[in-house]
Parts: structure tokens; sequence; C-alpha cells
């Protein structure tokens, strides 16, 4: 059975249980614990932790997946695998264990032919949670699993969380014996190499606290809606149908493989080391395709560096198959034609993806053979002296002049029969980082070099700061820096850094934004700067940072320091908002919802929480909405006093997350709502904010969440906004404002059943020209041609389905079906031949060369079915005239592929 077979009937199977079918998400989702999608559930995650409701009861999907933890070990094993699909059914409170393992055991034993998979019911292996009696029996009823192939075991083989507090629950492990020429008897306990997993059923009832069941402790409490969360192994089911030793040898795997050893001449499974070459290019070229077709270009950095390796690896590889010429576009189109039937958009962005690939190929390739010759050098030298290691140094080198990952060091070393010293090389690369990162933090004061500015603070000392009470000082400049520098006057138009003796202006830190204004002087005819951003670089010292914009400004000179008040005042009220904010959501959510940043811009904040429990319900958001500002109302004095931190803590100040505070610590507490260490600016009475409106609610992490609000008069000039646009609603609508939820809602709901109408009439008008279309066939050399434009902006879809039809209707004949749609400037096109076709030697996926070129175009696909895209829809009479002449030419240059 195909691979491409094989999601459909799962997608079929689950759909006809009422399963909403779900598109695999991209590989890059916004979630900052990953850096691939690792999982079928990973798109789902916010309707199992309750961020934001399941629009469906019942979901399936087929999700691709990237995992780069191992992979050193790819090739070595035929087990690991980078890429792979995960084949997944979901419950959102709908059905539970039960449903689940039946699902399960019809599609895994099901026959062929009822649109099953098949399996040997007397060769499937079941584990279960240690404690979960209740699967066993269902296992047992609605199987007919005998109990000695159901087997316990504990929390770390049959227990499933994310790894954080949240939802999780038990799972059972279907495994399907290979045999005992694979292995012992006994189970998946004994032998998980001839008992194999297929297919893992979660079954999600429990909140896990910070410790996880995993290990023995006991969940916190029950979900309020038990969820079903399963994946199965494609590929791994895959192998065991087509019956062949490994993932390497199916048939969406093996094609790569093959592509290889035409490149090399060499013959996989004849060499033991050789073929760890082999496998570790079919797989990193499928990984690599996939991933730059998701937006990913090779860098130095997170998802672009595990791009780069599996890149660099594969050309490695190749070389050490006798292969030096370029590779990577020839494996790409290999995994574009295997794997474009269930992604189509590789083969419509193929042009973006093998550039990508082509130009890390040339980049790699213009370092590799210098590279390779330092190595070897280093490598002599090594075994000359007798030692037995490459020195961390030289790794390091070979990384930073010629872009060696480390782990291509290890592998080039290992086959020398020598180690590396990694933590000389790691040493190294943190030395490295320390530099880049001390260099990222000097930007932010314009210059890299602190020495100018710890010369200030050793003969003047540190800023006086008065800001919490004066918005204007007379100071002095103590201090002048141009490009880093100390110089003794700059004129109008420089951009400089300015220390005063003492300042009114308030440095960014604690989440709040730098204040801004001016410094004047009256010296040398006067100059006066334009204050934009205040740094403390070093500890004490405040650096102004802006620009001349009249006069020359000269060091030593006398100044009136001025603070831009009406941006100062905006800002504190921000500040004096989040207090507020924060000590509301303690409250409601309890100590859990933590501080865990935030920003205090004019009119606005941002504040970060924890919130193990995941999202803040809106009623909840809304209730602490009315308190804040109920104390807005109650106008409570602001107080700001120093104290010692010991008592500060006895007072039950909050400290905030990621703070370090001396012993002297700033209290500023609002009445007695709020009560936080804090060095920031706040306004004198919690009236003086106006208003407060939360805008939203969402996760930034994992067990991290964000509020975003307006405050004062940006929040009475949104709600205003709010009020007229309610105002307009309710005048289209004829409504009143509390009735236009379930108004708009019908409006949207009639016109989603207008859209799906629309969608079924367009179908079914494109689908009637089929009769026509098989009806004007014109016969090549015995051959019924069918080439025609469809109507413009026919989805692939409708497009494959109707080449399809007309296939269906040309009954016995040879013929070739080829359909062409424009959308724009781009074509989609699809090539469908007939059994009587193929049998002539007439390939889909071996005609489309023929004419791609005529439409600036290209794709690919199977004998029976071929699609691809291209960029121009004016050439289609020249790919159909091609097409013709290829069909006259006879069918010796296209032979059906199997």
């Amino acid at each position: 059975m195909e691979t491409h077979e094989i999601s459909r009937r799962f997608t079929d199977h689950f759909v006809r249980a009422g399963h909403t079918r779900v598109p695999s998400a991209s590989l890059i989702l916004d979630d900052p614990t990953l850096l691939f999608v690792n999982a079928g559930m990973v798109q789902f995650k916010p309707y199992f932790l309750g961020e934001a409701p399941p629009p469906y009861p019942r979901a399936t999907s087929i999700q691709k997946c990237v995992r780069t933890g191992d992979i050193e070990e790819v090739g070595k094993t035929t087990r690991h695998n980078t890429f792979f699909q995960m084949a997944g059914n979901f419950s959102f409170g709908d059905y539970f264990k039960a449903g689940a393992i039946e699902h399960a055991w019809n599609l895994v034993t099901g026959s062929q032919d009822s649109g099953g998979y098949g399996f040997n019911p007397d060769r499937i292996w079941v584990t279960v949670y240690q404690d979960d009696d209740e699967a066993i029996r269902l296992w047992q009823e609605i199987a007919g699993l005998p109990l000695e192939r159901i087997q316990r075991r504990d929390g770390r083989d049959n227990y499933w969380d994310m790894g954080v507090p949240g939802p999780g629950g038990p799972c059972s492990e279907i495994y399907y014996d290979r045999g005992p020429e694979h292995g012992k008897d006994g189970g998946p306990v004994v032998d998980e190499d001839r008992y194999l997993e297929i297919w893992n059923l979660v079954f999600m009832q429990d909140i896990r606290g910070e410790q996880s069941p995993k290990y023995g402790y006991p969940p916190i409490g029950e979900l309020p809606n038990k969820n079903i969360d399963t994946g199965m192994g494609i590929e791994r089911v895959a192998y065991l149908l087509q019956g062949v030793a490994n993932v390497y040898e199916t048939d969406l795997v093996r094609p790569v493989i093959a592509r290889a050893e035409e490149l090399s001449g060499l013959k996989y499974g004849a060499d033991p080391v050789n073929d760890v070459r082999f496998r570790v290019i079919a797989d990193h070229a499928r990984s690599g395709v996939m991933i730059i077709g998701d937006g990913v270009t090779p860098s130095n950095e997170a998802r672009g560096y595990v791009l780069r390796r599996l890149l660099r690896r594969i050309v490695r590889s190749s070389r050490l198959l006798g292969v030096h010429e370029p590779v990577l576009g020839a494996f790409a189109e290999v995994v574009r034609d295997e794997m474009s039937p269930s992604y189509p958009e590789l083969a419509t962005d193929f042009h973006r993806i093998s550039a990508v690939m082509r130009a890390e190929e040339e980049a790699f390739l213009q370092t590799l053979t210098a590279g390779e010759r330092i190595f070897d050098l280093s490598v002599k030298s090594v075994k000359q002296s007798g030692g037995a290691q490459l020195p961390g140094d030289q790794a390091f080198a070979l990384h930073d002049t010629y872009g060696f990952p480390i782990d291509l060091t290890l592998e080039m070393a290992a086959e020398q029969g020598l180690s590396v010293d990694e933590p000389g090389f790691r040493r190294l690369m943190d030395e490295q980082r320390n530099r880049a990162k001390a260099d990222a933090a000097s930007r932010k004061t314009g210059h890299g070099d602190l020495s100018a500015y710890r010369a200030v603070l050793d003969t003047h000392g540190s800023t006086a700061f008065l800001g919490y009470t004066d918005l204007v000082t007379e100071s002095r400049i103590v201090g002048l820096l141009v490009g880093g520098a100390s110089v003794p006057a700059a004129g109008t138009g420089q951009d400089v850094e300015v220390l005063l003796d003492r300042t009114p202006f308030y440095a960014e830190g604690g989440g709040q934004q730098a204040d801004s204004g001016e410094i004047r002087g009256s010296a040398n005819g006067g100059f006066r700067i334009e204050v934009q951003d205040v740094q403390t670089p070093v500890p004490g010292l405040n650096v102004h940072r802006g620009r001349v914009v009249e006069g020359e400004a000269l060091l030593d000179a006398e100044v009136h320091a001025e603070v831009d008040v009406t941006r100062r005042q905006a800002i504190s009220r921000s500040h004096s908002a989040t207090h507020l904010v924060h000590a509301g959501m303690r409250r409601a959510l309890g100590d859990a919802a933590a501080q865990a940043g935030s920003l205090n811009a004019p009119g606005r904040l941002r504040f970060d929480f924890t919130s193990p429990a995941g999202a803040v319900p809106p009623s909840v958001l809304a209730d602490v909405e009315d308190e804040v500002n109920a104390v807005l109302l109650d106008d409570h004095e602001v107080r700001a006093f120093v104290t010692t931190l010991d008592e500060a803590r006895k007072m039950g100040a909050m400290a905030l997350f990621g703070e370090r505070y001396g012993d002297a610590v700033r209290v500023v507490e609002i009445g007695d709502y709020s009560r936080e260490l804090c060095g920031g600016t706040h306004v004198h009475r919690s009236g003086q904010l106006g208003v407060i409106k939360l805008l939203s609610e969402a996760s930034i992490g994992a067990g991290v969440r964000r509020v975003e609000a307006l405050v004062g008069l940006d929040a009475f000039r949104f709600l205003a906004k709010e009020h007229v646009l309610v105002s307009q609603l309710s005048e289209q609508f004829k409504a009143r404002p509390e009735e236009l939820p379930d108004r708009i809602g019908s409006v949207l709901e009639r016109l989603r059943d207008a859209e799906r109408e629309l969608e079924k009439v367009r179908a079914e008008a494109v689908l009637a020209s089929a009769g026509a279309l098989a009806a004007g066939a014109e016969d090549i050399d015995g051959v019924a041609l069918v080439a025609a434009a469809a109507p413009d902006g026919v989805p692939g879809n409708d497009l494959r389905a109707l080449a399809s039809d007309v296939r269906g209707r040309l009954g016995a004949r040879p013929g070739v079906v080829a359909l062409f749609s424009a959308t724009g400037d781009k074509l989609s096109f699809v090539v469908a031949t007939t059994e009587a076709a193929r049998g002539k030697g007439l390939a889909a996926g071996k005609l489309v060369p023929a004419f791609a070129g005529a439409i600036g175009g290209r794709g690919g696909g199977k004998p029976d079915l071929a699609q691809g895209g291209g960029t121009n829809p004016a050439g289609v009479p020249d790919a159909v005239a091609a097409l013709r002449a290829t069909l006259r030419d006879g069918a010796s240059g296209t032979r059906a592929s199997g």
C-alpha cells in the first residue's frame, strides 16, 4: 500500500466518523517552546490548554513533523528520522477512551477492501498505563484482545503531558509483532524492535502540577472536559504494509536513495559505511525541502542553523560517495515529485525552494575544499605527534572560518579515528557569543567601549536622579561623548551622549520607557540638545542620548535639563496602571499569577504574567477591569518610600520576576490595593489614571500570558471609537447594541451557507464540462488526447476532479488528459493518463517536462496523475502543441515508473 494511500485511508476513516479534516500546520508555528512542529497535536494546543474554544468537537490531520534532537544518529540506524508524518485524531470533550480504542482498532485491523489497513489482529499488542484498568477492560471488550497481549507500563512509557503544568493523561500504545525473526518473545516490554509501536492513544483527563505523573507524582485535578489526542506514524505503518525492512525502503524515501545511486554509481546495500551516507541523504533531503518550503532559510541561529546542518550533511555525505558536483537540486526534485501529491505547495513553490538549496550548496562548496585541506593538515599533525584528539581551537577555526558545524568536524574526526576537544571548542564559542552579546548591548549606547563612561564615573561619581520630584533641574555637563569618545564640544547636527551631575530624566528600566526632553545651555552663545533616550550602560550613570539642534554644546557647561512633561505623565499613568492590573490578576488567579515582564509606554501598557492554568477566561478579565477601575474612582493615594528588603517583604510588597534587589528598596503602594518593589515613576493619586481598558489576553510561551491595555486619554479615545462603531452597526442592522452579536452571527451563518452553495454550484459547473471535453478528444496516432484550458480560477482539487472525470469517460482507449487553469499570472495544470495509455509507456509524470517549459512551469507526479504550476498562462497553446508533438513521436521516451 502506497504511503499516500495510507494517509488517505486514515483521513477518510475519521471523516466518515464525523471528524473535521484539518490540513497540516506549517512546521513553523508561533510557539516559543519549539523550533519545529514535532507532533500532530501542536496546532491544537490552544484547544487542549483552554486558550481558545475548539471550532469542532472532532478533528483529524496528517501533520508534517521535524525532530532534530538526534541528527547525528540519522543514517547510523534505520530507526532515526528527522522528518516524518504524524496522523492523528482528536476529540475535544466529545468521545473518550472507548471511542479512541474503537476507531483505532477498526482502522488497523479492518480489511483493506473495506478501507482499513488489514493488519492481522492476532499480531497486535497494546500497552496501557500501570493502573488504567478501564483501558484494559475496553481493549478486551472492544477488540477482543487477550489479557496476555495487554501489558502495563509505568508513567515514563505510558503517561503523556506537555512537560509543563497543564493537561495530561495516561496513554495506550498499539504495537505490531513483526515475528520471531526480529527478536525475542514477550511483547513490547521485552523487545521494541520486534514489537513495533505504530499508534499512541492519549487519554487527556488530568491536570498536572509542577511535577509530572510520568515520574510518580499525582495529578492535581481532573479536566472538566476529557480529550483525546492520538498519533500514528505514517512511515512506520508504510514499511510494515509495504513489506520492506525499514522506512528508508518505503516508496517515498527509496527514490531519493535511487537518485544518489545514479549520481554516485554505487549501490545501496553493498557497503554498510556507504549505506549510512545514503540514509543521511534520503532523510535530510526530505527534511530540508519541507523546512525551506515553510519559509526557513539557512543561517547560524536557531531553525536556520538546523537547516544548514541538514543541507551540509547531505553535501558532505555525497562527496564521501564520490559525487563532487552540486547535488541538492537533484535530490530536491525527487522529494518534490514524491511528496507533492500530499503537499502540492512543494511543486508550486519549488523555484524558491531549489534556489535556497542551490545558494547554500554553492556557499558551502566554496569553503569545503579549503576547510577539508585544513582539516587534513590538522589530522596529520595530531597523528604525527602521537595524539588522538583534534584541538578545540582548530575545531573552532573550522567552524568560524569555513562554516563547518561542530557535528561535521566530529564526524570527520571519527572517520579518522580521532576525538575532538569539545570543551575547548565550546569555551571558544562561548567567548565569541559573549563578545557578540556585549557588542549588541553596547549598541544601545552607541559603542562597545565603556572606558569613557567609567572615567566620568570615577571622576564625578554617580548621577543624582531627582526625577521622582523634579522634572526640571539645573545641572552641569560632566561628560560629552561623540561616537564613544570623549570630546570637549559638539556642534549642530551631531549625535551626542551627555552625562550630567544630576538629572530629572528617568533612564529606561523595570519595563518603563525612558524620558525624553531637552538640555539647554547659555555658554558660547547658547545651545540646545534634544534628548531622545536615556540609558545606564554602567550602574549609577545615566547617559542622555540625543542630538545637538542649536549651537555648540560644551563640556563642563551649566545647563537647564527639562523632561517632556506630557510624555512622563503618560508613562507614569501606564506604570501605575500596571501595578493595579498585577494586583487585580493576583487577586483573581492567586499568587501563581506573577509578573514576568512589562512595558510601560505613553498611554499603553503590556503586562506579562505566569499562568500555569492557561488562558484567563473573559469573565475574569472583565472582573479585573471592573475592579481596577473602581480603585481609580476611589482615588487612593500613591505613596513611595524606601525601606529594607526584609521589612518590605514583611509588609507583603511584591518582588518582581527576574529582578535583583539590594538591602535598601523602594516600595510603591496604591492605597491598600497594591504594594510592590519598584524604582519607576508613578502618579500621585489613582484617580489621575482616568480609565484603564484591557484590550487583549494571549499566550506568549509555555505558562506565560500577556495582557495589553490602554490608560487615560488613550483608553477614553478607544472607548469613544468603539461607541461610534457600535452605533453604526446598530443603525445598519436595525438592532439594539446587546442584540448585535446574535444578529451578526446570523448574517455570517447565512453568508457561509451562500458561499457553500456557490462552491457547490461552481464545482458542478466545472464537472459538467467533462462530457463535452471527452467527446472532443483528438486522435494522435491512436491516443485520445484531451488538452484544454478550464475556466480561470478553478482550484486545484476541482481541476484534478475534472481531469479524472474526463479520463474515466475515455473508457478503455489509450488516453491522455491535460487541463490548464489560470489565476492571474499563475497557471495550474493536471495531467492524467488511462490504464491503456500507461500500457503504451505514457506516464503522466514523464509527460510534464515535454510542455512545462512553454508555460514557465514545473511539476511532477505518478504515472496515472501529475500536476504542477507555471507563470506564463499565455503559453498554454504552445504547451498543447508540445504535448501533441510528444505523442506523435511515440511513447519511447515515457516509460511508466510503477
